[in-house]
C-alpha cells in the first residue's frame, strides 16, 4: 500500500493484522498459559470456528473493497462475523470450565 500509495485496502488491512495474527497469537497464549486439559471438542470447535471465519471475513472484506457488489456479499460477512464472535464465546466458556476445574 505504501509503494502504491493506494491505501483501498486499509480495513482489510487491519482486519488481517487484529484477527489474523493479534487475536489468533492471543487465544494461542491463552490455550498454552491458562487452559488445563481442556474439552478437545471445544477446543477444535473454538480454532476452527476463529480461523474459517476469519478467512472467509478477510476474502469478503477483499473482495468488498475490490468493488465487487452483489446480494451475496452482504450475508457472507455477517456469517463469518458470527463465527468469529461465537470463536470469543467459546473461548469464554472454556475460561469458565477451567476456573471451575481449579476451584
Amino acid at each position: 500500500m505504501a509503494a502504491s500509495h493506494n491505501h483501498g485496502h486499509l480495513v482489510t488491512h487491519a482486519h488481517i493484522m487484529l484477527l489474523g495474527v493479534v487475536v489468533s497469537f492471543i487465544y494461542g497464549v491463552c490455550h498454552k498459559v491458562w487452559l488445563v486439559n481442556p474439552s478437545p471438542k471445544l477446543v477444535n470447535a473454538q480454532f476452527y470456528l476463529h480461523q474459517v471465519g476469519t478467512l472467509v471475513l478477510l476474502l469478503g472484506l477483499f473482495s468488498m473493497y475490490s468493488g465487487a457488489t452483489g446480494a451475496w456479499l452482504e450475508p457472507v460477512l455477517a456469517i463469518s462475523s458470527l463465527c468469529v464472535l461465537v470463536a470469543v464465546i467459546l473461548i469464554k466458556i472454556l475460561f469458565i470450565k477451567a476456573s471451575k476445574q481449579v476451584s
